[in-house]
């Protein structure tokens, strides 16, 4: 079991140093919407996925693959990025379209926190859809751990820092000790006023605003979902697998 104090939030991608991380446990976190379609489509049978910076990077890495072999996914700004299989929607990543394909994954916030988080340790990707199984495995750490939230451009996020509070929440057992950091406090208190209506305080959060003409009705609900999933993504020289597989 982790010690309380030794767990930390960011709240954005610009929020910390890459050496910040070195030597840690990182866990990912971009419930809108990169986490959620990066687990749902583990879930259903992805081979792996790569998370890359920018469409340069991804265009690289299909250049050397064979093209049944793989799906150019992601987006920008919430859209679904020009000549790409596949945007950034969860209810996209079905099991007739991902499974046994190596997904290259790119979007605005999620997969720029993970390339950025690459001197951790360990790189776990969470969201609620997995939840327990993010649990199960920071239970069994006993290093310092990192939640980061993805956020929006370098600002806070209400969806993120929820999952973040609520892992802490977990782990503590609602009982946050003085010795936690001001991060850990802050999420917690953010899942202590607002975790019981997931769905209803992220659809009125400022992402889930500026998604509403972009995205699905239903990916909102979706990505609200508790333990749908018993998927672990991590990261093993730069490609997602599940690690519960």
């Amino acid at each position: 079991m982790p010690d309380l104090s030794y767990i930390d939030v960011f709240f954005s991608v610009q929020a910390f140093q890459e050496e910040e991380l070195r030597g840690k446990t990182a866990v990912i976190i971009d419930v809108l919407r990169a986490s959620s379609s990066i687990t749902t489509a583990i879930s259903n049978g992805a081979k792996k996925i790569i998370p890359v910076a920018d469409m340069s990077d991804a265009m690289k890495i299909a250049n050397t693959m064979d093209q049944k072999d793989f799906l150019l996914c992601g987006e920008k700004n919430g859209s679904k990025i020009e000549g790409y299989h596949l945007g950034n929607s969860p209810a996209e990543y079905t099991p007739e379209v991902v499974k046994g394909k190596t997904l290259i994954f790119n979007t605005t916030n999620g997969t720029k926190a993970i390339k950025k988080a690459s001197l951790a340790n360990q790189i776990y990707v969470g969201t609620f859809l997995n939840q327990q199984s993010i649990l199960n495995a920071l239970k069994e750490h006993d290093d310092e751990i990192v939640l980061v939230c993805s956020g929006w451009q370098g600002r806070l996020s209400i969806e993120d820092t929820l999952f973040a509070g609520s892992i802490v929440h977990n782990i503590s057992g609602g009982n946050l000790p003085d010795s936690a950091k001001d991060g850990a406090k802050v999420a917690f208190g953010l899942f202590e006023k607002f975790g019981d209506d997931l769905e209803g305080a992220i659809s009125k959060s400022d992402h889930a605003k500026r998604l509403a003409e972009l995205v699905p009705n239903g990916d909102i609900p979706l990505c609200c979902k508790v333990n749908e999933f018993d998927v672990l993504p991590g990261m093993k020289d730069g490609i997602l697998t599940n690690l519960n597989g």
